[in-house]
């Protein structure tokens, strides 16, 4: 089974969006187990060094869930960072799935 993962970015004036799209490229159904409310991670880098995480500070419901991806479906989840820092970055997005992999990465100049 395979999930590639695609990620966009809209910047605003105060803010920028993120849109994580995950998609089942694979010929059976994937199930997504999750333990908590946190289904996907968002983190901002510059170099090596992370300089925000979507994430961080934020509380989550402690409760298991899963989410079945059909062969060819997708799943978006999204993100916001409210006001950024100038630069360039390297946005990483990840899948929280505990027993699956998916990241996808873009360079973002504001």
């Amino acid at each position: 089974m395979t999930l590639t993962g695609t990620l966009d970015t809209r910047t605003d004036e105060d803010r920028v969006a993120f849109v994580f799209t995950v998609e089942n490229e694979g010929s059976e159904p994937a199930t997504l187990s999750f333990r908590d409310s946190c289904t996907a991670d968002f983190a901002v880098l510059d170099g090596d060094d992370e300089r925000w995480r979507w994430s961080q500070g934020r509380m989550f419901t402690q409760a298991l869930q899963s989410q079945e991806l059909a062969p060819g479906e997708t799943v978006t989840y999204e993100g916001e960072w409210g006001s950024p820092d100038t630069g360039t970055h390297t946005v990483v997005a990840t899948l929280e799935a505990e027993n699956h992999d998916c990241e996808a990465r873009t360079e973002l100049t504001i």
